[in-house]
């Protein structure tokens, strides 16, 4: 039916409220799966999908005890304990103690570092082990080379921040 048909008894403000839900449907469908994209991503660098949860809600989180960190992923405290005291020593989350005012118990308060200084925190990983596939050869008749100049992957990773 057309806009001029008088026996026409859709409301517009009804089908634009329609469009409107369909749109923010799909709005949380592709950020949904943005998200699984990244933590996909992350579960890469940070080796498991528990640890790259854990790091995701720190970083939109910063500044969550263990406690709101497995209220936000769903994850057991005791796994969140866990995955945070390793995350912790690798440096890839930093740790204080949450200021109180009353007596008791201070939880730690954690926070994500950036992501171009997790990408930093594994590159030199991938060029040692990429260097060692390269040399197989001579680690394998276990010749090491003389010096890293030798070596034939260099990863470099520049800052955002350095580019401006």
């Amino acid at each position: 039916m057309s806009a001029d048909d008088p026996n026409d008894d859709t409301d517009p403000l009804d089908e634009a409220a329609d469009v409107r839900d369909r749109l923010e449907q799909e709005a949380d469908r592709a950020v949904e799966q943005f998200d699984e994209g990244i933590v996909d991503m992350l579960a890469w660098v940070l080796d498991t999908e528990t640890r790259a949860r854990i790091y995701a809600s720190l970083r939109q989180h910063p500044g969550s005890t263990s406690e709101e960190v497995a209220d936000a992923t769903g994850l057991y405290p005791s796994t969140v304990r866990e995955v945070l005291a390793a995350l912790h020593e690798e440096g890839k989350v930093t740790r204080e103690k949450r200021e109180s005012d009353g007596a008791g118990n201070n939880p730690y308060e954690y926070s994500a570092i950036a992501p171009s200084e997790l990408v930093n925190t594994i590159v030199g990983d991938v060029q040692a082990e990429l260097n060692t596939v390269f040399n197989l050869d001579a680690h394998l008749d276990d010749m090491a080379p003389e010096d890293d100049a030798d070596e034939p992957v260099t990863i470099t990773v520049d800052d955002a921040d350095d580019d401006e």
